[in-house]
């Protein structure tokens, strides 16, 4: 996703702790509440498993591992935002699912310098919301990434 791409876009939003994230929802196949997942043995730390999608079976990756937050236990588990990543689907663990938002390219900052290395490394920018800071998840460096982690783990 490029700073184009980003600047005037309708974005399903998902918390994980108190940060609000978006996800361009032309990559956003679907969102689930809960599905089993299987887990891969030596996997990268943030590779949870394994979801079976009607037949289709799509990495799961763990926003909070990857993005170094604790663990936490959420009644009823995590959710699933279902990407589309290099045409096959990636599921992104999340606290919870949020709203599809419409925000204005006028709105649209680059990451700021102060934001943490985890969180800078996923995001292309951010928008001004009234109340808080939307930080736009990258697809493409989350799931670019959660491979060269379990690399540098071995």
């Amino acid at each position: 996703m490029t700073t184009e791409q980003t600047a005037g876009a309708l974005l399903c939003t998902f918390r994980l702790a108190d940060l609000l994230f978006g996800v361009d929802v032309r990559d956003v196949q679907e969102v689930l509440r809960h599905a089993e997942i299987t887990p891969v043995p030596h996997a990268a730390p943030a590779v949870a498993g394994l979801i079976n999608l009607r037949g289709q079976i799509a990495t799961t990756i763990d926003l909070r591992t990857r993005l170094a937050l604790d663990s936490i236990e959420l009644e009823g588990g995590p959710m699933h935002v279902v990407v589309r990543a290099a045409g096959e689907p990636v599921s992104l663990l999340v606290d919870r699912i949020g709203d599809v938002l419409s925000v204005d390219h006028e709105d649209y900052e680059p990451p700021p310098v102060t934001i943490d290395p985890a969180v800078a490394e996923l995001i292309v920018g951010t928008y001004k919301l009234e109340e808080e800071l939307l930080l736009v998840v990258d697809v493409a460096r989350v799931v670019e990434t959660h491979a060269t982690q379990g690399e540098e783990a071995a």
